[in-house]
């Protein structure tokens, strides 16, 4: 199989990474890539890793390499493009897509959307009212009380939502935005739960719990994401089972009914509440950066697994497999990230971090005079398994100790009150 994977962050170099893991995938190019895809070395004789620089904003060149790798499956990373609807123009082309349609993927472009189809598929979520002026957004804010939760109805990069009960900043934040949710807040831990579909079978995979805070225990402004965890030791036996009922398939039965079918990855976002199980938001794609702890649990072939997803035969692939471990994925930042991230910096130590059990996924970096130098925010993920969420954050954490990059971020506690059996249902 020759795979062409869009994208140029952190996820997309866990995708090409778990990829080429894949014996029966023989090309992964990734474009645009970063400089950690470019650095794979192939696994298996006669593989090949690469990137190909391309815009991914220009449907018809995406298409065009696509043609000219003879690709047999395209896999969209990002939000952006897919809600900008490059799948349609690939699946229109002939080639196999995992990842869904410009219509179908508006349960991440929209958050109104994403509310309309729960209400009609009856899947649990909080109550939220849609503002388009401050007049609205205000009656809304007071309506619920503090703490205040604001969205922007459209893609913010995972940086749109605000949570506070400064009443002030509420309505400022709605104030940016042209459309805007204002929620009840959903009480709880919070658990993200990966779903690959076909539009009609979904088969989900282990959950995940993620960390959207800059700063230890959840201190300062929201974020891509600075890091996850896999397995949930506290989660109830029977949370994949229930979310799989109540949320994952009747969202995917909603679209389908729709004439809009959903085929590719489903991320619900989830709250669980004193009052059960609530749908925080969906997301169109993998999540990042839970797909960077996820995926080296992963035993299932992924390539086989996408492409099933992609054709429509999702129903004959069979129950997901995974390591009997734990996975930890630290985010490292740059300088004054989120707001102004500096970029530039030279990056060191990440042949010494990395091992069997630790893997350093690129994110935010680029080569300038074969330096490796930081280009975002989020630069690198330091992904670590262990047999257990002790010994995964230990090597996180020890691998993270040993890179280098003037003034960079990151938190201390992923995982650390799931170690210590501090969250409870």
């Amino acid at each position: 199989m020759k795979v062409l994977v869009i994208g140029a962050g952190g996820r997309e170099h866990a995708l090409a990474w778990a990829l080429a893991q894949d014996a029966e995938v023989e090309l992964v190019v990734a474009a645009p890539g970063n400089p950690g895809i470019a650095a794979l070395r192939p696994v298996y004789d006669g593989q090949v890793v690469g990137c190909r620089d391309v815009d991914v904003e220009d449907h018809d060149a995406v298409v065009a390499l696509a043609r000219e790798l003879d690709a047999d499956l395209v896999v969209v990373g990002p939000e952006a493009p897919l809600v900008a609807g490059l799948a349609d123009p690939l699946r229109e082309a002939g080639i196999a897509v995992f990842g869904p349609s410009r219509e179908a993927a508006q349960i991440e472009g929209s958050k109104a959307f994403a509310k309309d189809v729960m209400a009609c598929a009856s899947v649990p979520t909080g109550r939220a009212y849609v503002c388009t002026t401050p007049e609205e957004a205000a009656t809304a804010i007071d309506a619920f009380g503090p703490p205040y939760v604001v969205k922007d109805d459209g893609l913010a990069a995972g940086k749109g939502v605000v949570v506070t009960s400064d009443r002030a900043e509420a309505l400022a934040h709605a104030a940016e935005c042209e459309q805007v949710l204002i929620e009840e807040y959903l009480d709880g831990p919070e658990v993200s739960l990966f779903a690959i579909t076909d539009g009609t079978t979904v088969l989900p995979m282990q959950p995940a719990q993620d960390f959207k805070r800059l700063g230890d225990n959840d201190e300062g402004p929201n974020t891509g994401g600075m890091g996850a965890y896999t397995p949930l030791p506290w989660a109830p036996d029977d949370l994949v089972a229930e979310i799989t009922e109540k949320v994952l398939q009747p969202t995917i039965d909603e679209l389908r009914h729709r004439g809009t079918p959903f085929s590719g990855l489903l991320y619900a976002g989830l709250a669980l509440t004193s009052r059960g199980v609530r749908v925080i938001e969906f997301n169109c794609r993998f999540g990042d950066p839970e797909t960077q702890a996820l995926l080296p649990m992963l035993k299932t072939p992924l390539g086989g697994l996408l492409y099933a997803a992609a054709t429509g035969k999702l129903a004959d692939q069979g129950d997901l497999s995974w390591r009997n471990a734990s996975s930890v994925a630290v985010v490292v930042a740059a300088k004054k990230y989120p707001a102004s991230p500096r970029k530039g910096d030279p990056i060191t130590g990440i042949d010494q971090a990395e091992n069997d059990d630790v893997r350093v996924f690129h994110a935010g970096t680029a080569l300038t005079d074969d330096d490796l130098v930081t280009s975002g925010g989020r630069v690198l993920a330091v992904s670590a398994v262990g047999k257990d969420l002790a010994e995964a954050r230990q090597r996180a954490y020890a691998a993270v100790g040993q890179i280098r990059i003037k003034g960079s971020q990151h938190r201390t506690d992923i995982a650390l009150k799931a170690e210590r059996g501090e969250i409870t249902v």
